[in-house]
C-alpha cells in the first residue's frame, strides 16, 4: 500500500510540474496564423476592384458588385464550416482541412493571373476566388473561437483575460491586414500580379505550419452535436405544447441531467428569463410527458436548452440592427479606392502611393488606438462606470455604429469638394486625369473608419462568443462573420437600386465617369440610412438581457457576470 502511495504520489507531482495546456501559450500560436490568413485575404481583397477594372476591363459598378458579392460569400460560408465544426469534426480539424484548401485555391489563383491562357482566365480567376471563399468558410468561424476555447472559463483570472484577448486579437488582424495593403498591393500594382498573389500563397504556406507547430499546446474539444438539432427540439416541442398555459408555477419543469463529458466545455446551468416566454411550454411535463418512461427529446426540452435557444435568438435582433455597419465599411475597398485613384498621391518624383494602399490608414488607425483602448480608454471609463471593461459590449458597438455615420458625412463632404475641383479644372469629362487635390483629403474618412472598426467589430466579436451557449460558439462566430456577409450583399443591391432610379430619374449616379458621377449623393444617402439604422440599434439594445448562469455554478459567477454587462439581473 506504501508503495502504491508513493507512486500515486509522485504522480500527482509529474502531473502538477507538466504544463497545461491552453493559455496565451497556445494562443498566441493561433493569433499568428490568424495574422497569416489575414495578410493572404487582404493583398487580394483590398486590390481587386483594380484586376477587375485595370486588367480585366470590368465597369467601375460592376467590378464592385463583384468584389461585394464575392465578400458576401465569404462571409456567409463561415455558417457551413460552423456547422461542419461543431456537428461532425471539431474546430481543430475544420481549421487544419480549410487551411488546406485556401491553400490550394491560392495556388490555382496565382496560375490564373499568370501561366493560363488568357482565354481562360477570366473563368478560372473566378472559379479560384470562390475556392478560396469555401476555405474561408472553414477557417473564420473556428479559428477566433479555437483561440478563445485556450482560456478556461472556469477561472475567473482567465475570464477577465478574456475581453483583453479580443483586443488583441483584432489587433493581430489588422497588423496581418495592413501589412498586406502597404506592401502586396505596392507589389501587385508595379511589379506583377504574379508575384504579388504568390506572396499570399506563401503566407498562406506559412500559416498552415505555425498552426501545425503549436499543435501540442492545444486545448482541443471534439465535435459537440448539431447546434441546429438543439434549437429545431425546442421549436418542435414548443410548438407541440401550443395549447397548454404559459405559466410555469402551474407545471412541473424538466430540468435535465447536467453531465460533463471529458475533453468537453462544462455545461452551465442557464438562470430562467422571462424573455420568449412562448419557448418555455417546451420544458413544462404536462399528462403526456409525465406518462412516458422515456422523454421525447422533440416534445420536452430541458431548462437549458430551452434558455440556449432564447440566447441565440436575442441575439437575431442585435444581428439585424448592425447590417448597415458593413454597408460603410465596404465603401473602403470599392468607391473609396476609385476615389484615391483621381487624386494626387505622389509622395516623390519616383514613387506614388497605389491608391488601394490608402486603406493601411484604417489598420494603422487600429493598430495605434487598440493598445490605448486597452491601457487608457478602459481604464479611465471604468473609473466612472465601475464595469470590469469599462463599458458593457452592446455600448462598445454602439459607439463604433455612431461613428460610422460620420465616415458617410466627411466622405459625402470631401468628394463634393473632388467634383467642384474637377469642374474648376475642366476635368469632368476625363475621368482618367489626376484631379489637382491632394489624397490626404481622404485622410479622416479612413481614420474615422478605423476608430468605429475598433468599437464595433470587436465589440460584435465578443458579443457572439460571451452570449452563445458553449456548443454553439463556432455558430456564434460564423454569425458574426455573416453580419458583414449579408450586409455585402445588401450593398451591392443599394447600388443596383441607385443605379436603376438615378437613371431613370436623372444623371446616374454610379457612372463610370466618377467625375460625372454623384457619388457624394450616393455617400448622403448611405449617412440617413445609418443615422435611421442607429436609432433602431439603440431601442433593441435596451431591451437586451445579457447570458446570466446560476451563482452558485461556478465559483466567482458574480464578477464573471460583471465581465459581459450584467450582475444581479440587471443590465448594466
Amino acid at each position: 500500500m506504501t508503495h502504491n502511495s508513493h507512486k500515486d504520489t509522485k504522480k500527482q507531482v509529474s502531473a502538477q510540474q507538466k504544463p497545461s495546456r491552453g493559455g496565451w501559450n497556445a494562443a498566441i500560436f493561433i493569433i499568428f496564423v490568424e495574422l497569416a490568413e489575414r495578410f493572404a485575404f487582404f493583398g487580394l481583397g483590398a486590390n481587386l476592384i483594380t484586376y477587375l477594372t485595370n486588367v480585366l476591363n470590368q465597369p467601375i459598378s460592376t467590378a464592385a458588385k463583384n468584389v461585394n458579392t464575392w465578400a458576401g460569400v465569404s462571409y456567409i460560408f463561415p455558417l457551413f464550416g460552423a456547422f461542419v465544426a461543431d456537428s461532425f469534426l471539431g474546430r481543430f480539424k475544420t481549421i487544419l482541412l480549410a487551411s488546406v484548401i485556401y491553400f490550394m485555391g491560392m495556388v490555382l489563383l496565382t496560375l490564373s493571373v499568370s501561366v493560363i491562357p488568357l482565354d481562360y482566365r477570366k473563368a478560372i480567376f473566378f472559379v479560384a476566388l470562390y475556392i478560396l471563399s469555401v476555405g474561408e468558410g472553414g477557417h473564420k468561424p473556428c479559428v477566433q473561437t479555437f483561440a478563445a476555447d485556450q482560456f478556461d472559463e472556469d477561472s475567473l483570472e482567465d475570464m477577465k483575460v478574456k475581453s483583453s484577448f479580443f483586443n488583441w486579437w483584432f489587433l493581430g488582424i489588422v497588423a496581418g491586414s495592413s501589412s498586406a495593403i502597404l506592401a502586396v498591393i505596392y507589389v501587385e500594382d508595379n511589379i506583377g500580379w504574379a508575384t504579388g498573389i504568390g506572396m499570399l500563397a506563401i503566407a498562406l504556406a506559412v500559416s498552415l505550419t505555425m498552426f501545425l507547430i503549436g499543435i501540442k499546446r492545444y486545448r482541443k474539444q471534439g465535435p459537440l452535436g448539431s447546434p441546429l438539432t438543439t434549437v429545431a427540439q425546442v421549436l418542435v416541442a414548443a410548438a407541440r405544447k401550443w395549447r397548454v398555459a404559459e405559466k410555469i408555477g402551474s407545471y412541473s419543469v424538466y430540468h435535465g441531467d447536467v453531465l460533463h463529458a471529458v475533453g468537453q466545455p462544462k455545461t452551465r446551468t442557464l438562470t430562467h428569463t422571462n424573455q420568449l416566454r412562448c419557448l418555455d411550454k417546451a420544458m413544462i411535463i404536462d399528462s403526456l410527458d409525465a406518462m412516458r418512461t422515456i422523454r421525447d427529446p422533440w416534445r420536452l426540452c430541458s431548462l437549458n436548452q430551452v434558455e440556449e435557444v432564447k440566447l441565440v435568438l436575442r441575439l437575431f435582433p442585435i444581428w439585424l440592427s448592425c447590417l448597415m455597419f458593413p454597408i460603410i465599411m465596404s465603401q473602403i475597398n470599392t468607391y473609396f479606392t476609385k476615389q484615391g485613384s483621381t487624386m494626387h498621391r505622389a509622395i516623390t518624383p519616383h514613387f506614388t502611393i497605389p491608391p488601394a494602399s490608402l486603406q493601411a490608414l484604417v489598420g494603422l488607425t487600429i493598430l495605434f488606438n487598440i493598445p490605448l483602448y486597452d491601457r487608457v480608454f478602459v481604464h479611465i471609463t471604468r473609473k466612472f462606470t465601475g464595469h470590469p471593461s469599462g463599458i458593457t459590449v452592446l455600448q462598445r458597438i454602439g459607439i463604433g455604429l455612431f461613428l460610422s455615420i460620420f465616415v458617410m458625412v466627411v466622405s459625402a463632404l470631401v468628394e463634393a469638394k473632388r467634383i467642384n475641383i474637377a469642374e474648376e479644372y475642366n476635368l469632368l469629362d476625363h475621368p482618367k486625369a489626376i484631379v489637382p487635390m491632394k489624397v490626404w483629403w481622404l485622410l479622416p474618412q479612413y481614420i474615422i473608419a478605423g476608430l468605429a472598426d475598433i468599437f464595433t467589430f470587436v465589440g460584435l466579436q465578443e458579443l457572439f462568443y460571451a452570449q452563445m451557449p458553449e456548443a454553439m460558439r463556432s455558430l456564434g462566430a460564423a454569425l458574426y462573420l455573416s453580419v458583414t456577409g449579408v450586409g455585402n450583399f445588401i450593398c451591392s443591391a443599394i447600388i443596383s437600386m441607385v443605379q436603376t432610379i438615378s437613371s431613370r430619374y436623372g444623371e446616374e449616379w454610379l457612372g463610370d465617369n466618377i467625375n460625372r458621377a454623384h457619388l457624394d449623393y450616393f455617400y448622403w444617402v448611405l449617412a440617413g440610412l445609418s443615422s435611421l439604422n442607429f436609432c433602431v440599434y439603440v431601442w433593441i439594445a435596451k431591451g437586451f438581457v445579457y447570458k446570466k448562469v446560476e451563482e452558485d455554478d461556478v465559483p466567482g459567477e458574480k464578477e464573471l457576470g460583471a465581465i459581459n454587462g450584467y450582475v444581479d439581473g440587471e443590465i448594466i
